[in-house]
């Protein structure tokens, strides 16, 4: 009897932190947002949409350790703009927007994560219109370079001996 309750409360306990985490993993919609999942692009792929309130579209990307990215956002209207935020952590704050760190973002992934890639028009600015167009680009990039090293000069034949170190 004593094994089948601790069986069950174990049970319990996974199902709980399997809730918690797919709730970490599943965006907050605003009424009216759709949901695309996106896989990470082997090349450049091209998001192409429209901000309007209530009634636009958000995307998921899942994203690797060790991944490099650019994502690039475009729009004519200056009230337009791009949230990225990480699901992963619990925070509702966007660690990317275009609003004050300009229209790109490039990074190395540090951990597994699935990103929220949020277009969306400002209510906080006097405007005109019901939305707009906008592009998002999100390019995969190669593994950054490694500065090489300068290689110190092969030490060459002299005729004279080196001098010895000055004393200080």
């Amino acid at each position: 009897m004593k094994d089948l309750s601790v069986k069950i409360v174990i049970a319990a306990l996974a199902l709980i932190f399997l809730l918690a985490l797919a709730m970490a993993q599943t965006p907050q919609l605003d009424p009216g947002e759709k949901l695309e999942k996106l896989q990470f692009p082997a090349v450049t792929m091209q998001l192409k949409g429209w901000t309007k309130f209530g009634n636009s579209h958000v995307y998921t990307l899942p994203v690797r350790a060790g991944q490099h990215v650019k994502i690039s956002f475009s729009t004519k209207s200056k009230f337009a703009f791009l949230a990225i935020f990480d699901l992963s952590k619990p925070d509702d704050e966007a660690f990317f927007g275009t609003d004050e760190d300009g229209m790109s973002y490039q990074a190395t992934v540090k951990e597994n994560a699935t990103w929220l890639l949020r277009p969306y028009y400002s209510k906080v600015s006097p405007r005109r219109g019901l939305g707009a167009p906008f592009s998002i680009l999100i390019e995969p990039l190669a593994a950054a370079p490694q500065q090489p090293q300068p290689q110190a000069e092969p030490e060459r034949p002299s005729l004279f001996p080196k001098a010895p170190p000055k004393p200080k």
